[in-house]
């Protein structure tokens, strides 16, 4: 730290000339200055200090002639640190590479000879920059925390799941969440019960289906000393125990039915009677039940009882399995990636290419429980600085059904098209834009006309 006590700045200059280094390095002494000579150590050094802005010659050895070497480091090391601010430095002839290297993310370009008051002009203002975007990340992140803090979603499926949630979440409805195995129910009946008036009191989740048939009952309900064998004390039940609070009844298609008129019963009296108890004990709780089974057809074969499905379904949420939730899966395993990279030093920090295609590409049988066990094992398992769809074991060979109408097939096809490469190139407009090889206003039109945002 400095005399004033503010944390000294890092600045990468990836630059081959012994001259201008010293240059560098003297002109900008108010900063952390690192040096590296060629794209190996430029890596290298990015890992160790992850700095927030790099200045970046495109001449490096083993070509210092052309640009291919400092074009191939750029993309590196945007791969390594994203939120990087990079300064290409070319030559003062060499606006066409300057120009390639702002389409392939560099923050901005400065073109030689070096004068150090200018450059340290765009150098300050890069970091302002940098500094704001972290700013702005830091308050995503607090936003995050918020009731509906553990769903990450972009598609319009899920934002629509998310504000019927806000609607439903201050009332006491009992809601049933109908979705595939992986789709976060759980998740879901958390954010309902952060949103209630009950956000106070505990929020108590029982899996129906983990328990034997036997210790359901007295799980649900509690016993009291004596009830059976083993029964040594009273011991109050999950619905008991949830009491001012949100009582969550996962995977409900699967309760027995012995016990579903005794649900029943709790659900239209709001009392309850512990295992061998006759006392009558008043229980305020807000319910919230889940399955992946088809309770209808469950009712039709007698698993499952009418009466109680329609007490249950007061509101009834179907959430969509991952693979309807248009560009959700790669910003769930951008987000996977972050959480699970950030407690390994040396774990890589961005998806190749190919990655990306493949996780777009995949039918997510078992939706987000199953990406977040393969960026799990991807993160431990990768070699390189980027994770491979090897990685991930995937490979790129799904494809999706298109609707016969062709004004239908033409906007459904812009809309992921562009849903997909924003994702991918983490909401640059222009990197899209260029990507999608279509003009900034074009795409910002457009983007407007399917009411998407950066």
């Amino acid at each position: 730290m400095n005399q004033d006590n503010q944390v000294i700045k890092t600045l990468l200059v990836v630059e081959d000339d012994p001259g201008i280094q010293r240059q560098l390095k003297w002109s900008f002494e108010g900063y952390h200055v690192i040096i590296a000579g060629d794209r190996e150590a430029a890596i290298a050094e990015m890992r160790r200090h992850e700095p927030g802005v790099a200045l970046l010659d495109l001449g490096l050895p083993p070509d210092p002639e052309n640009a291919s070497e400092g074009l191939a480091a750029l993309q590196e090391l945007l791969r390594l640190v994203p939120e990087t601010k990079i300064i290409v430095v070319t030559g003062n002839d060499d606006h066409a590479n300057a120009v390639k290297a702002i389409g392939l993310g560099a923050y901005d370009f400065y073109q030689k000879p070096i004068d150090p008051e200018v450059l340290g002009l765009i150098i300050a203002r890069a970091f302002h920059v940098h500094a704001l975007e972290q700013e702005n990340r830091l308050l995503a992140r607090q936003y995050n925390q918020s009731p509906l803090c553990g769903i990450t979603a972009s598609s319009p499926q899920m934002l629509k799941i998310c504000r019927t949630i806000e609607k439903v979440a201050p009332s006491d409805v009992t809601t049933l969440l109908l979705g595939e195995s992986g789709t976060g129910k759980e998740v879901l009946a958390r954010a309902i019960h952060a949103l209630s008036t009950r956000a106070g009191g505990r929020f108590v989740p029982i899996n129906c289906a983990a328990i034997p048939e036997t210790l359901l009952e007295s799980e649900l309900f509690g016993y009291e000393k004596g009830a059976f064998t083993g029964a040594n004390k009273q011991t109050i039940g999950k619905i008991e125990g949830a009491n001012g609070g949100t009582l969550f009844l996962d995977e409900i298609g699967d309760l027995p039915m012995s016990l579903q008129a005794k649900l029943l019963r709790f659900l239209q009296e709001r009392v309850i009677e512990r295992v061998g108890g006759r006392q009558e004990i008043p229980v305020d709780v807000r319910v919230v039940c889940a399955t992946h089974q088809d309770l209808p057809a469950y009712i039709k074969d007698g698993r499952f009882r009418e009466d109680l499905y329609y007490r249950i379904s007061e509101m009834t949420i179907t959430i969509p399995p991952l693979r309807e939730r248009t560009g959700d899966a790669i910003l769930l395993a951008k987000v996977l990636l972050e959480r699970y990279a950030g407690a390994r030093a040396k774990a890589p920090r961005n998806f190749s290419q190919e990655a990306l295609s493949a996780i777009e590409a995949h039918r997510w049988d078992g939706n987000v429980r199953e990406l977040e066990n393969r960026i799990k094992r991807a993160v431990i398992m990768a070699e390189g600085a980027l994770i491979t769809a090897e990685d991930l074991e995937l490979t790129a060979d799904g494809h999706a059904s298109l609707p016969l109408n062709l004004k239908q097939v033409r906007e459904d096809a812009e809309q992921i098209a562009i849903r997909r490469v924003m994702s991918m190139c983490g909401g640059k407009v222009s990197q899209a834009a260029e990507m999608l090889g279509v003009t900034r206003p074009t795409l910002y039109s457009l983007m407007e006309k399917y009411g998407l945002k950066p």
